[in-house]
C-alpha cells in the first residue's frame, strides 16, 4: 500500500540540515514509499554519490534539482549552501536566495506524478508551507524548539532553570541561541524578523519528525505531543541508514583525507585511545582560540585528530602551525584534517576513545549512535541545549567551560579565547583517564549506542514511529 505514496522532502542547502534529510529519504524509502528530494545542482554534484548508490539498490528516491539563483541574490558563483558563505553576513542574500524557488518550484509540485502526498521541509524554509497550501498538501517540518520568557528580564550571566521541562536543565541567559537574546546590530534585527517568521509558521504544520530515538528523548517527545495533537513523530536517528563504510566516508561530502591514510593511521591505535576533535561546517573558531584547542590536545598526551574548518581564517592558522612547529611536533601522535572530516566512519573505529564536539545535532546523535563519550563545547543556537542532553541527561559527556555563546552574526575575530589550553587537556583526561566516573560514562555511552541501533530494528521504537507516520498520512491524506 505504501507504494502509492509520494513525499517531497526539501532541505535548507547547508550540510547539516542536508545530510540528514539525505538520509531520512533513505530511510522513508525503504519502506516503499516514492520520495522526491529538491536540491541545487552543486549540492547534487556533492550528495551525489550517496543518493546515486540509494537508487541504484532500488530504492524509489528521485532528485529534483533547481537551479539555485545565487548570483542575482548578491552572493557568489557556485555559492548553494550555507556553508559557502565567505562571510555569515550574507545570510539575509541566501535566505532571499532559497525564498526565490518558490516560484519555480510551485509550478513542478503541480506537474509531479503522483501529486505528492506530503511535504516534508526544513522548518527555516519557512516559504515551502505556502507551496504546500496551494496545492493542498499537508507541510510537516523537521525540528522545533519552544522556550518561555523566563529569560527576558535576566542579566546575561544570571542562572535560570528552564521551565517545563522533565529535567531540571540551568542555563545562563548568555548561552541561549541568537533568535532568543539578539544583539543589537542591524544584521541580527534583520535576521530575528526572519526567524519570527519562520516560528510563526511552524504553527501551521501538520506534525513534526524528529531525528532522535525515544530512549534519549521519550519523556521529551511525550510533552511535546500534548503541544501538538500527538503529531510528532520519532524516526531517528538518521545516521544509522549508513550501513556500509563507503556510506559512512561520503556522507556529505568527500574526504580531504585519503581514506587509507587515515583508516591506517586509527588501526595503529589502541583501542579507546584516540581523541577526535570536529566543531562541524559552520564554528569560526578564532585563530587564538584554535591555538588554544590544539595545544590543549597536544598537552593531555593523548592521540588525536583534528578537523581544521576551512572558516577557521584558515591562512593564519595554517602560519601559526608552520611557524609553532605545531604538526611536526604531535607527528604520529596527531592528525589534522584540512576541511571535511568523514565524521561518522572515524568515530565507528574502534580506536576512538573520545568527541570533543561543539554540539550540533548531528555531532551530537553521531556521537551517541558510535557509543563515544564526549568533550562537549557548544558556540551557537541550539549547541547549548544540546550539551545538556549530553552532560545532564544522557551523562555521556564533560563540558569544557563554554559560558556564552557565540553569535553567528558576529564579525569575524569579534570573540576572543574562551577556553583554555587547560580547560581542554583537563576535559579530555576526565573522558580518557580511568576511574569510577569516566567508566560509569563509558557504560552510558554503551547503553545508547545500543538503544539507538535498537530503535532502528524492525521491531524497534523509531521504526514503528515511522510506520504509523506513514499509516497517518496514507489515511488522512490519500
Amino acid at each position: 500500500m505504501a507504494s502509492n505514496l509520494h513525499f517531497l522532502m526539501i532541505p535548507l542547502m547547508c550540510p547539516g540540515h542536508l545530510i540528514p534529510m539525505v538520509d531520512m529519504a533513505k530511510i522513508i524509502a525503504q519502506h516503499q514509499v516514492t520520495v522526491t528530494i529538491v536540491i541545487t545542482p552543486r549540492n547534487a554534484q556533492r550528495y551525489g554519490s550517496v543518493l546515486d548508490r540509494a537508487i541504484t539498490s532500488g530504492l524509489p528516491i528521485r532528485v529534483l534539482k533547481l537551479p539555485f539563483p545565487a548570483s542575482e541574490s548578491g552572493l557568489p558563483d557556485q555559492c548553494e549552501s550555507f556553508d559557502d558563505l565567505p562571510s555569515f553576513n550574507l545570510s539575509k542574500n541566501f535566505a532571499d536566495a532559497c525564498a526565490k524557488l518558490q516560484q519555480p518550484l510551485e509550478k513542478l509540485v503541480g506537474e509531479l506524478n503522483p501529486t505528492p502526498n506530503c511535504i516534508i521541509s526544513d522548518k527555516h524554509l519557512a516559504w515551502t508551507a505556502d507551496v504546500a497550501e496551494k496545492h493542498h498538501i499537508p507541510w510537516l517540518s523537521t525540528h522545533n524548539l519552544f522556550v518561555s520568557k523566563v529569560h527576558e528580564k535576566l542579566a546575561d550571566s544570571d542562572l535560570f532553570t528552564v521551565p517545563g521541562l522533565p529535567d531540571k536543565v540551568v542555563m545562563t541567559k548568555s548561552q541561549l541561541p541568537e533568535l532568543l537574546n539578539p544583539g543589537d546590530n542591524a544584521k541580527s534585527k534583520e535576521m530575528k524578523m526572519i526567524i519570527e517568521h519562520i516560528r510563526a509558521t511552524e504553527s501551521r504544520a501538520y506534525g513534526t519528525l524528529i531525528n532522535s530515538f525515544e530512549a534519549l528523548e521519550g519523556r521529551y517527545v511525550d510533552e511535546y505531543k500534548k503541544l501538538k495533537q500527538g503529531k510528532v513523530w520519532c524516526i531517528g536517528p538518521f545516521s544509522q541508514s549508513n550501513e556500509n563504510d563507503l556510506d559512512k566516508a561520503q556522507r556529505g561530502s568527500r574526504a580531504s583525507i585519503n581514506d587509507h591514510d587515515y583508516m591506517k593511521w586509527l588501526d595503529s591505535q589502541r583501542p579507546g585511545s584516540v581523541v577526535y576533535a570536529c566543531f562541524g561546517s559552520l564554528t569560526r573558531l578564532t585563530p587564538s582560540q584554535f591555538i588554544e584547542l590544539a595545544l590543549g590536545l597536544e598537552e593531555s598526551r593523548f592521540p588525536f585528530i583534528l578537523a581544521l574548518n576551512r572558516r577557521n581564517q584558515a591562512e593564519e592558522i595554517e602560519k601559526w602551525v608552520a611557524e609553532d612547529g605545531f604538526e611536526e611536533r604531535v607527528k604520529g601522535r596527531g592528525v589534522l584534517v584540512r576541511g571535511w572530516a568523514p565524521q561518522v566512519l572515524i568515530l565507528s573505529h574502534p580506536a576512538v576513545g573520545a568527541f570533543l564536539t561543539h554540539c550540533g545535532w548531528n555531532s551530537t546523535i553521531e556521537g551517541l549512535c558510535a557509543g563515544v563519550p564526549m568533550v562537549t563545547w557548544p558556540q551557537f543556537e541550539d549547541q547549548f541545549f544540546n550539551e545538556r542532553v549530553v552532560v545532564q541527561v544522557a551523562g555521556t559527556g564533560v563540558a569544557v567551560g563554554a559560558r556564552t555563546a557565540v553569535p553567528y552574526l558576529a564579525e569575524e575575530g569579534a570573540v576572543g579565547v574562551q577556553v583554555k589550553r587547560e580547560d581542554v587537556c583537563k576535559a579530555v583526561k576526565v573522558i580518557m583517564v580511568g576511574g569510577l566516573e569516566a567508566e560509569e560514562r563509558r557504560e552510558k555511552a554503551k547503553y545508547f549506542k545500543e538503544m539507538a541501533k535498537k530503535a532502528m530494528k524492525d521491531d524497534g521504537s523509531s521504526k514503528i514511529n515511522l510506520k504509523l507516520f506513514i499509516q497517518d498520512i496514507m489515511i488522512t491524506h490519500k
